[in-house]
């Protein structure tokens, strides 16, 4: 039997999922709240020629190691432990010596771009949102991100855009919308729909005690 509520947030990059997920931590309370980022989960490129890493498709489902993604979701929603990895997006490789230790938390948001598309992670979780934002937005938010986070120039950034974010956004992000319980217009500066979810979250808590 699950001991903690599971909440998917997805939407395409740069929409504002981590910003709505970050209200919900703050709001609700960081004892009871913790993220799980998909992002943490990239698979391990290391074996891989770094000059040949950036080539990859990291907008692909595939690019995701979904069954450990799946079996630590599994752990947190039974109320057991996780030593979920840490990733380099500079060098697409998996730490081997560093973790991120989560435990003790009541609520588990998964935030990805992926977070609703795969039926077992799905049939998990109690509430399932989409965060839709404008392309354009999107875009303009993962060019500074990738600029300013990742390593990355305009021209890398402008090119794999074209060539696997928008292509696969639309082929496997946007449709996932469909199964959202709950569509978040502007993602997290739209209060009036974090204020809902803050409301369905509170009533699922009320439920458990």
């Amino acid at each position: 039997m699950k001991k903690c509520i599971l909440i998917g947030i997805a939407g395409g990059t740069g929409s504002g999922k981590t910003l709505v997920a970050k209200n919900l931590f703050r709001s609700i309370g960081s004892s009871k709240v913790v993220c799980v980022e998909q992002d943490w989960y990239y698979k391990d490129l290391s074996e891989i020629p770094l000059d040949s890493r950036d080539s990859k498709n990291f907008d692909h489902p595939n690019s995701i190691d979904s069954d450990l993604l799946f079996e630590q979701i599994q752990k947190l929603v039974n109320g057991e432990d996780v030593e979920a990895p840490v990733y380099d997006f500079k060098t697409h490789s998996r730490s081997k010596m560093l973790t991120k230790k989560i435990s003790g938390h009541k609520i588990i948001i998964l935030e990805g771009i992926f977070a609703l598309y795969a039926s077992r992670f799905r049939n998990l979780m109690d509430i399932k949102v989409y965060v839709d934002t404008d392309s354009d937005i999107r875009f303009i938010r993962r060019l500074e991100r990738d600029i300013a986070e990742r390593g990355r120039n305009v021209d890398s950034v402008i090119q794999q855009y074209l060539t696997t974010v928008r292509p696969m956004h639309l082929q496997f992000v946007e449709p996932t919308k469909t199964f959202a319980d709950i569509i978040i217009p502007q993602g997290g500066k739209n209060v009036v729909a974090i204020d809902l979810l803050k409301t369905k979250i509170k009533s699922l808590l009320a439920e458990e005690n």
